[in-house]
């Protein structure tokens, strides 16, 4: 935790040193084998990384979405600051597609044509920004629709949509033209791929 940002690590790449940007904070404890249950998470705690280690910003992104730690990719997962989906993710005008995985093995089953994967996007950053818990209370019992958002600079990252709910685990209610769109991207990309 950053700055009030809880981050997570997704991603395995290494970033090279020139896309590291300037230092954002410094891990002051691990919870690792060190916090009680009842600990409470605050600034420069991380939950495996050692004491010491320095948080970066990469470059092309701002520090509230995307952070580095000992060369890895560390993603916001909850930032009480962020109103919409677009204040919580930095990713208007840099993301090349956006693909259907499988819910089994993580495999892509097939993208969204260009036109469907931009319509995604225009309705999900204007998105009210509520956070995972309140969206895990109506979509707990719900089966998830996996689709990963892939990245101009060759990362990507994976959200979880929930069709009853019409919810996305990032921390967001959609609205009924985005759930229309991603319901008949999925059975249309089924449908070619045979499934």
């Amino acid at each position: 935790m950053i700055n009030n940002i809880t981050y997570y690590n997704d991603e395995t790449t290494l970033i090279p040193a020139e896309q590291i940007g300037g230092k954002v904070g410094e891990v002051t404890y691990m919870l690792n084998e060190h916090a009680c249950t009842d600990h409470v998470t605050k600034n420069g705690d991380a939950a495996f990384l050692p004491i010491g280690t320095v948080v970066y910003e990469l470059k092309g992104y701002k520090a509230h979405y995307r952070v580095v730690a000992n060369n890895k990719i560390y993603e916001v997962k909850e930032n009480p600051d962020a109103k919409t989906m677009g204040d919580l993710l930095d990713i208007e005008g840099k993301v090349e597609k956006v693909s259907l995985e499988s819910g089994n093995d993580g495999s892509t089953i097939g993208d969204f044509p260009q036109e469907a994967a931009s319509e995604f996007m225009n309705e999900l950053l204007p998105l009210q920004y509520v956070g995972f818990d309140e969206v895990y209370k109506k979509a707990k019992h719900d089966t998830g629709i996996f689709l990963r958002v892939h990245l101009q600079d060759g990362t990507s990252f994976r959200m979880v949509y929930y069709p009853k709910a019409n919810a996305f685990t990032a921390g967001a209610f959609g609205t009924e033209k985005l759930k229309s769109l991603i319901v008949s991207q999925r059975k249309e990309i089924k449908a070619a791929a045979g499934l």
